[in-house]
This record gives structure tokens, sequence and C-alpha cells, in this order.
């Protein structure tokens, strides 16, 4: 259980995120992602989005290294840039205390680049921005639009309850589950904390890809952010995934669809060991693929690679789960 102590001026002090973060947006895709419960409802979406993910993502998994991620990767601002800028401006003590946290009781010695991270060293910062910058176009910018709109939709119910019924009643309603005693606000989840705001105040954020128990950020002098899955929103339910990837493979042939959903360049050897196939099926359904200008292919020594084309791009995002935010 997790409970909020409030005092007067913090119920003056709640307000609700105006527009989604992506960093924040794309913390919570890859905890869903990493998680394997669900099986029924999001597999389908985790492992096109595991094919998917190029290898520039690995970084990520460098900064959370366990089960506890560094609260310096709670970023809520509006764009990539700005995020990007605030998780810059980390300042170097919090970077290492909580590197350290991220690591404790790990068997296995953080790699270089996070060991210049922890000693400040300029440019340390290139490879995790060039992780979320890969990790976002992959998994999110497909769906971005959508959870605009959705965040919206959100922020119109919660300003429409705190209207009728008040910001107690209002709170309890944003997270099912949840209670407001007196001046404590009770939210389920798996650990005990109790957090006393003393006039901070708390941000509202949604998310649409978490679905678990409601998520906090409680920094020093900042407000406590209470991040909350609104409603079954993304990944985007079964059936309609599904559906647009039936319809593209009943025209392309379900061989050719998975090779187009693999992100990085292969060669023709690596293709047939990811589809399963021989070298020879791989070699021509690649071949139909280029022939289509879906796909690319350059000679790199004795092999070739195969990359997928704009085009190919863009008809895998209008045809994934992506699809109706572009429709």
């Amino acid at each position: 259980m997790i409970r909020i102590h409030f005092t007067a001026a913090d119920f003056a002090q709640v307000r609700f995120a105006p527009r989604p973060a992506p960093l924040l947006e794309l913390n919570a895709a890859l905890m869903k992602m990493a998680l394997p419960d669900d099986e029924v409802l999001f597999g389908r979406w985790r492992r096109r989005l595991l094919r998917s993910l190029p290898l520039a993502v690995l970084p990520l998994k460098d900064v959370v290294p366990g089960t506890v991620p560094p609260l310096f990767l709670d970023i809520f601002n509006g764009t990539l840039t700005e995020g990007w800028e605030a998780m810059r401006a980390t300042p170097p003590d919090v970077v290492r205390a909580e590197l350290r946290r991220a690591y404790a009781g790990q068997p296995s010695p953080a790699p270089s680049w996070i060991r210049a991270l922890y000693r400040g060293e300029a440019g340390a910062w290139e490879p995790l921005r060039r992780a979320q910058h890969a990790a976002f176009e992959t998994a999110l910018r497909p769906v971005w639009p959508l959870v605009q709109d959705l965040h919206r939709t959100e922020f119109t119910r919660h300003a429409l309850a705190v209207a009728e019924h008040g910001i107690g009643a209002a709170l309890t309603t944003l997270v099912p589950g949840s209670r407001l005693q007196r001046d404590v606000w009770e939210l389920a989840a798996p650990v005990e904390r109790d957090i006393r705001l003393g006039g901070r105040g708390v941000v509202l954020m949604p998310t649409f890809h978490w679905t678990g128990h409601p998520l906090l950020s409680d920094l020093p002098d900042r407000p406590v952010t209470v991040t909350y899955p609104a409603g079954p929103g993304l990944p985007l339910p079964p059936d309609e995934a599904e559906g647009a990837d039936q319809a593209l493979a009943a025209v392309l042939g379900r061989t050719r669809v998975e090779m187009l959903l693999l992100a990085e360049e292969h060669t023709t050897s690596g293709l047939a060991r990811r589809l399963a196939v021989s070298n020879a099926t791989a070699s021509a359904h690649a071949t139909a693929l280029r022939g289509a200008g879906l796909i690319t292919t350059v000679r790199a020594g004795r092999s070739v690679l195969h990359r997928r084309t704009a085009l190919g791009s863009l008809l895998v995002q209008r045809h994934s789960g992506g699809r109706s935010a572009y429709d």
C-alpha cells in the first residue's frame, strides 16, 4: 500500500499533466514489454516489439541492469528534446547515487560507458540518448498521435470529475481501487510506502502502455508524480493488431511480413536463422520484397545486407499495432 499524506496546500496543488511525456511513456512501454504477464492480451505486441527493436537500444538494458531503474530516467517533459535536456541536467551526485542503487547486488560489473557516466565524463550520456531515440522511433512513434488523443480524452475526464465531484472524489475515480481517508490518499501497490508531500503537491500522469499498479516519482523539492494506467489504452487489443497482420499476410505472405518486421539490416543467412527457413528461401523472399521496393540489398564483402526501405517501414507502421494512429 502506498499512502500519500496531503496538507491543505497540497490539495490546492494537484495538477494534471497537460500533455503526455515521451520518455515516461517509453519507459512504461519497455517495462510492459519486459513482463511475461498478460500473454493472451499483449503477447503478440510484445513479440513484435522484441523483433523490431534495433541493437542501438541495448544501452537501456545497461542503465537498468536489474529491477530498480535510476530515478533520473523519470522525465515528465512534453517533448523528446526537453526530456533529454532535463535528464542531461541531472546533478552529478544524483546520477552517481542512482547508478550505485541500480547496480547494487548485480553480479556483473557495469559496462565502460556506465562507468564513464558515473565519473561525469564528456560524451558519456550519448549512448543513452541514442538508445532512447531509437526505442522511441520504433516503439512509440507509430502510435504517438493516438497516445496524444488518449491523453486529451483522459484530461477531459479528469476535469469533468473535478468540476462535478471535487478533487477528492476525482482522485479516487482516476485510480481504481484507491481511496481517500481524510488527508491520506491510499493506492494499492505491492510495496509499503508513506510519502509526506509537505506542500509539494501532486502531478497526475496517465500512461497507456503500463497496466500494473500506479508508479511514483518522489524526488526532493519536486511535486510527487503519480503515473497511473488509464484503461486498456495501448498496446492495442489483439483483435485489431492481429486482424491487420493477417490482412497484410494475405497479400505478402506470412514469411515476408515477418521479414519486414525486422528493423535491423540482416544478411541472407541472418534472415534465414531469424525466420527458421533455408538460405535459398530467405533469398527468394528478399528478391520479391526488393522487386516491390520494400527492401534494398547492398553488398558488404562476401555477404549482402537487406534493409527495409522507407516504403517498407510505412507499410509496417500502417498495418501494425500502431495502425489507428495513421488512419
